[in-house]
């Protein structure tokens, strides 16, 4: 018994010193050098001012004549190297296209990831941007993950023409429980709130701020879900949930066979289709 207490105390300190850890790594920044625009996009490297702080870049690619302007959002941790094979699609299909680096990704600079939080700020600052580029334009925006959650979490909502979701998480804790149990099985649950009480310590949020579910009805304009049927970091079950709360006209797609991963790349041929006539319709 006298040495079954040190060492139980011992792994409960290191479990939360790991928690701890990964909550550290989850919210750090990842910047980097992006480097030049593929020649085919034709883009213009733009900066703008965002709410969150950040000084936000991104590359702008106007079309002459185009059908609309569709803002790429891409997911955790990633920038917009990520959306260039969107770009490139949609440029074909004759639609302007703005990539660009959240706060604390890429070019940008940040303090924090904040899972959707402060990256709203960066969302209503860009579709300002291109209002401003070309009043005249139907804005669309397509969010992966994180940015699709960005998207629904900006205040005041959105007044865009379209917007089409990837994988986004309803709940903060929905997203948390779901990545622990991959990892952790049962054990997961009880890990979940060390890891979510760092939201209020690192980033002064809470996981009610955190819930993109609760904001979908206030979306107005014509919505596209999508998600992989097999993906477990966001649940089929999930994507129907918000896909409840969500007003007509709305599409829902399940992408067969896919995973938490990208959806263009895993169905190219069919994403496409789905895209291009969902934009046609607007």
């Amino acid at each position: 018994m006298k040495r079954l207490v040190p060492a139980c105390a011992v792994a409960i300190l290191v479990a939360a010193v790991s928690v701890f850890s990964v909550g550290w790594k989850l919210a750090q920044p990842v910047q980097r050098r992006v480097g030049d625009s593929p020649p085919d996009l034709n883009a213009q490297s733009v900066v703008f001012q965002s709410d969150s702080g950040a000084s936000v870049h991104g590359w702008w690619c106007p079309v002459k004549d185009s059908r609309g302007a569709v803002l790429l959002l891409p997911g955790i941790r990633a920038n917009r190297l990520s959306m260039v094979d969107r770009a490139e699609f949609l440029r074909r299909a004759n639609y302007s296209v703005l990539l660009m680096d959240f706060q604390g990704t890429g070019e940008t600079n940040g303090h924090h990831i904040t899972f959707g939080w402060k990256e709203s700020r960066d969302v209503l600052a860009a579709v300002s941007f291109m209002r401003q580029s070309d009043p005249s334009n139907r804005v669309v925006i397509l969010g992966s993950s994180l940015g699709g959650a960005a998207a629904l979490l900006a205040t005041p909502p959105l007044k865009v023409d379209g917007l089409v979701l990837e994988s986004i998480y309803p709940s903060i804790e929905e997203a948390t429980n779901n990545r622990l149990k991959i990892y952790l099985g049962p054990f997961g649950q009880l890990v979940a709130p060390l890891l979510l009480g760092q939201l209020s310590l690192r980033l002064g949020i809470s996981v009610n701020d955190l819930r993109p579910i609760d904001h979908i009805a206030s979306v107005t304009c014509p919505i596209l879900i999508m998600t992989g049927e097999k993906d477990r970091r966001t649940t089929a079950e999930e994507t129907r949930a918000i896909f409840a709360r969500a007003k007509a006209p709305k599409d829902i797609w399940l992408v067969p066979r896919a995973a938490h991963v990208d959806l263009h790349r895993a169905a190219r041929d069919e994403y496409e289709s789905r895209v291009r006539a969902f934009l046609n319709r607007l």
